[in-house]
């Protein structure tokens, strides 16, 4: 982490963003006792908001890095100019995160970031829930996992989906940090267990969060952001 993406992740997380995030939301954070004291690991959570990943940053001991689609680094004008100072400020990587061979670059990338001795942060349902509802995952998580052999922790947020019968002043956002995710048993069957592994990490934070698992890909629905890989 450079000084600059250090400096920058400090001033959003103590000044700029996490005092407005515990204003609007008031996160409780239970299962922090799961995360390693030292270490890179993975955390993988449901997404039902754009804040999601704030809320995610926030509740950790240590910056976590996302794959910030290649969208979010080419607008133009003054708007895209903040937008990539901000991004590259917090350490956010930029990918190519359409599926297919685009997937190749997203992958190369969170290795990187495991490598380097970081956090990575996914939402493996590779978009925003249309619905609410939880939706199959996409394996690139559990791939980085297995390569890398680091610990891949489930986050299940709750509390930052709409909720119109709520307002937002009553709201509480909770995020319940998971045991790791024990990938032994399905190392030895390749891409099939790879597979099962990524519906076995959906199931559990679907547990948790109460919500409906669908089996079967989000962005299918409504095309949106997130690691298709």
């Amino acid at each position: 982490m450079s000084l600059w993406s250090a400096f920058c992740y400090r001033l959003c997380r103590y000044v700029l963003i996490g005092p407005v995030l515990w204003l609007i939301g008031r996160p409780e954070v239970k299962g922090r006792e799961h995360l390693p004291q030292r270490g890179p690991y993975i955390v993988a959570a449901n997404h039902l908001a754009v804040l999601d990943s704030f809320y995610l940053s926030r509740a950790l001991r240590t910056q976590v890095f996302f794959l910030a689609k290649s969208d979010y680094f080419d607008r133009p004008g003054p708007i895209g100019l903040a937008q990539r100072w901000f991004f590259r400020g917090v350490g956010q990587i930029r990918v190519d995160r359409r599926g297919g061979p685009g997937a190749t670059p997203a992958l190369t990338a969170a290795t990187g970031i495991i490598e380097r001795g970081g956090v990575w942060g996914i939402h493996p349902e590779g978009t925003r829930s249309p619905d609410g509802r939880l939706y199959r995952g996409h394996t690139g998580v559990v791939r980085v996992a297995m390569a890398t052999g680091v610990p891949l922790l489930p986050v299940a947020i709750t509390g930052t989906g709409p909720d119109p019968a709520r307002p937002w002043w009553r709201r509480r956002v909770v995020l319940e940090i998971l045991p790791p995710l024990d990938l032994t048993v399905y190392r030895a069957a390749g891409a099939h267990g790879t597979r099962r592994a990524t519906d076995a990490l959906m199931r559990t934070i679907a547990a948790r969060t109460g919500q409906r698992y669908v089996d079967e890909y989000a962005n299918r629905r409504r095309p949106d952001q997130g690691l298709a890989a």
